[in-house]
């Protein structure tokens, strides 16, 4: 498959976010599940903290919208987040006001996803990645409009299989946007345009970017739990569920840098490990990545990743032109001058921009798909955690057409993952050198 995207492709969802700027109307094939009513039903599968902040930010546009059925494999998450969102204080008058989920409507299990899709005209999937697929494939192939967190996907087989919904979700006029909100922020698409579109610092011959930080929350083993539902409470710390914190956080600057430069890398080699977080609690992940992607004209992007207390923590993006060098929102010449800085008038929250956008473009019918960049991206991310569990050089094709999958071959909760503890609890770590690549 081409690893090309043109930058066209790349704007086209994100230009609606600023003020002004319209999208010209398709003609009309698909109006996907329209209510018969003018109210948008809208269906949260995945209720943990991202799905309860995703829900009230769908709730919160201007659209006639009611959340009307939310699927979660856990009940204490769906009445965690239930109470979120009906709570005034938590979310609001307006918020409250627009939930409409009797208990009929609350699907617990791995299977309530397609109960709760099938009465929704608007689906919000914010479960872990490693479903995303599964979610995504049945959301199109009811003919739903979708909102998914990123990444979308864990291993080569996922992405596939995103990419083949993305292209029916086309074909259906259905509205897609992933949850790599940096395409809806203003400070990013200023900077966008000035450095693609005026092309301020002239060609990109190399970028840096960065997610180095502390890490993220941990959950216990609890006695009473199976394996699947330990990992599926620490999900962060699975491969499978998570994709590793280069797929699960560290995404959102790979996929900066694939935006401004209009395609993804043609190979990706890296190292990695764990020095810090290595007590069983932490799973099968590492703590640090260090990857340099390399695109068709050569470029390298040098990208790191680190859960690491103590650390300097830096998540951030740059790009180095012939003429200057670009972070979000400001720009410098080759000396290190500022020329030209983002005023940040009037932005918008990009969390709440991208519903906005999402909710606008279903209404009037405007085009707006991220499925396909947003696997693309992922893939990117996959793509590096390969090179830096194997420390071999990994390329485009061979790592998308991996055959590695790393989901479980049913789903209940005494199927056994395929990682699994040795008999003290503690799980094989990837080793460069031994674990493959593809």
């Amino acid at each position: 498959m081409n690893s090309n995207f043109s930058r066209r492709d790349f704007v086209k969802a994100s230009a609606a976010a600023v003020g002004g700027i319209s999208m010209a109307s398709l003609p009309i094939e698909t109006f996907a599940n329209s209510s018969v009513d003018d109210t948008l039903k809208v269906a949260l599968i995945g209720c943990g903290g991202r799905g309860t902040g995703a829900a009230m930010q769908a709730l919160s546009v201007k659209q006639n919208v009611k959340l009307v059925a939310m699927a979660d494999a856990f009940r204490d998450r769906i009445d965690s987040c239930y109470q979120n969102l009906t709570t005034e204080k938590e979310a609001g008058k307006g918020v409250k006001s627009r939930v409409d989920v009797t208990e009929e409507r609350k699907f617990v299990g791995f299977d309530g996803y397609k109960q709760a899709i099938a009465l929704a005209d608007v689906v919000i999937l914010t479960t872990p990645p490693g479903f995303r697929p599964i979610h995504f494939e049945e959301a199109v192939r009811q003919g739903k409009h979708v909102f998914m967190e990123k990444p979308v996907a864990t291993d080569a087989p996922g992405i596939r299989r995103v990419l083949a919904a993305a292209e029916e979700s086309k074909k259906k006029n259905l509205k897609v946007v992933v949850g790599l909100q940096r395409h809806y922020q203003k400070s990013y698409l200023e900077t966008y345009k000035k450095v693609i579109d005026e092309g301020v610092i002239g060609d990109i011959v190399a970028a840096r970017c960065y997610w180095n930080n502390d890490g993220v929350w941990v959950n216990e083993r609890q006695a009473s739990q199976t394996e699947m539902e330990y990992q599926m409470r620490n999900w962060y710390y699975f491969v499978w569920l998570c994709g590793d914190h280069i797929n699960e956080q560290h995404i959102h600057n790979i996929d900066v840098i694939n935006w401004f430069k209009g395609g993804y890398p043609t190979e990706a080699s890296g190292m990695g490990g764990r020095q810090v977080r290595t007590d069983k609690k932490f799973g099968e992940i590492y703590d640090h990545h260090y990857v340099e992607f390399k695109y068709a004209d050569g470029m390298i992007l040098s990208s790191s990743c680190r859960h690491q207390p103590g650390t300097v923590s830096d998540v951030s993006e740059h790009l180095i032109g012939t003429k200057g060098k670009a972070t979000e929102g400001r720009i410098f010449d080759l000396k290190g001058n500022t020329i030209w800085r983002h005023k940040g008038e009037g932005d918008g929250n990009p969390y709440q921009v991208e519903h906005d956008v999402l909710f606008d473009c279903i209404v009037n019918n405007k085009p707006i798909n991220d499925a396909e960049r947003g696997a693309k991206s992922t893939m990117t991310a996959i793509m590096g955690r390969m090179a830096t569990y194997s420390g071999k050089k990994v390329k485009w094709e061979e790592a998308l057409n991996s055959d590695i999958n790393l989901m479980p071959d049913t789903y209940t909760w005494d199927t056994l993952p395929k990682t699994l503890p040795d008999k003290d609890g503690w799980y094989q770590i990837p080793m460069p050198g031994k674990t493959r690549a593809v």
